[in-house]
């Protein structure tokens, strides 16, 4: 039988969530945040702690590690669930959703919605006690794009855009904690960020293509069609384009250099990979994007490590 493509006749599979134990109400749950997939986590990690290294000269104290650290997994976790909320009539008519909590019907929608709260509020917590106002105000603004991000495939021909915004907001958030000050600095690596999370997810969407025609909703790879790679080789040039000028506006040395060089090795792997629009190599491509971003993470943390190294701290 053939789905529904009207999105108002689209329903989960059950009407109601059925009755689990608790160790699989647990399981639910977690894959309801993705605590069994951190992709997600990482992709949202490695350039939050780039930026924060950056806004330290390499010297981030502990605390403001753990904060970010566990800010960024918690949020992931909060607009998971929010996102699995938002989708709940499209997903069980996904092959690559259909098995998600809500899209099976193990957990009731309000259930989400409860997890979602409770993670952004920790969220919160964690941004009032370990920061300062100025990234507290960010961190409202960060939790109101990831709100409106899941709405944007109803309507908007590039969500891929607006996912870049919500996945690249922990760049100035690092500076404001770290500086009391977001400078123009963060506002371009963030931009900068946004292209990489274009390609990333472009190759994302391109997994779901066929399923997101049929439901009627807007993707960047829908929208790009048969530009779609070159879409995605552009949008990773623009990437590194944007972060050598970065690397040579701070300054970083060879060390960050080097993980650059190695990130957009990864790149251009990436890009052969998808070039058969096969959806398992762009899957392989898409998850191999974290290994990208912890190479410039590296690349930077390794440069400001060897600097302090050579020039200790007087005093």
């Amino acid at each position: 039988m053939t789905a529904p493509t009207d999105r108002s006749t689209a329903k989960p599979r059950c009407s109601g969530p059925p009755r689990l134990t608790l160790l699989q109400r647990i399981d639910a749950y977690e894959r309801l945040v993705r605590l069994d997939k951190p992709i997600g986590i990482l992709l949202l990690l490695w350039p939050t702690l780039a930026a924060l290294w950056i806004a330290t000269r390499g010297r981030p104290t502990l605390s403001l590690v753990l904060v970010f650290t566990l800010g960024t997994i918690v949020m992931r976790c909060a607009g998971c669930a929010f996102n699995d909320w938002a989708d709940r009539h499209f997903d069980a008519h996904v092959k690559r959703t259909a098995d998600r909590p809500l899209a099976r019907g193990d957990i009731a929608p309000w259930e989400a919605l409860v997890v979602a709260a409770g993670f952004a509020f920790a969220g919160f917590v964690l941004a009032l006690v370990g920061t300062n106002r100025r990234t507290v105000l960010l961190s409202v603004a960060a939790l109101a794009i990831a709100v409106a991000y899941p709405f944007c495939k109803r309507f908007f021909a590039l969500p891929q855009a607006f996912l870049g915004i919500a996945f690249s907001f922990g760049i100035p958030m690092a500076f404001a904690a770290a500086q009391d000050n977001v400078p123009p600095l963060a506002w371009w690596l963030l931009l900068f960020n946004l292209f990489w999370v274009v390609a990333y997810d472009t190759e994302y969407a391109m997994v779901d293509r066929d399923d997101d025609r049929r439901l009627d909703l807007r993707t960047s790879a829908l929208t790009f069609g048969s530009f779609d790679v070159l879409a995605v080789a552009l949008c990773y040039a623009v990437y590194f384009a944007g972060m050598t000028w970065a690397g040579l506006r701070i300054p970083l040395g060879a060390a960050y250099w080097v993980g650059l060089a190695v990130a957009a090795a990864l790149a251009i792997y990436h890009v052969i990979l998808i070039r058969g629009r096969e959806r398992a190599l762009c899957f392989r491509a898409f998850l191999g994007n974290h290994w990208l971003g912890f190479a410039v993470f590296a690349g930077v943390a390794l440069d400001f490590a060897l600097r302090l190294r050579a020039w200790p701290r007087v005093g």
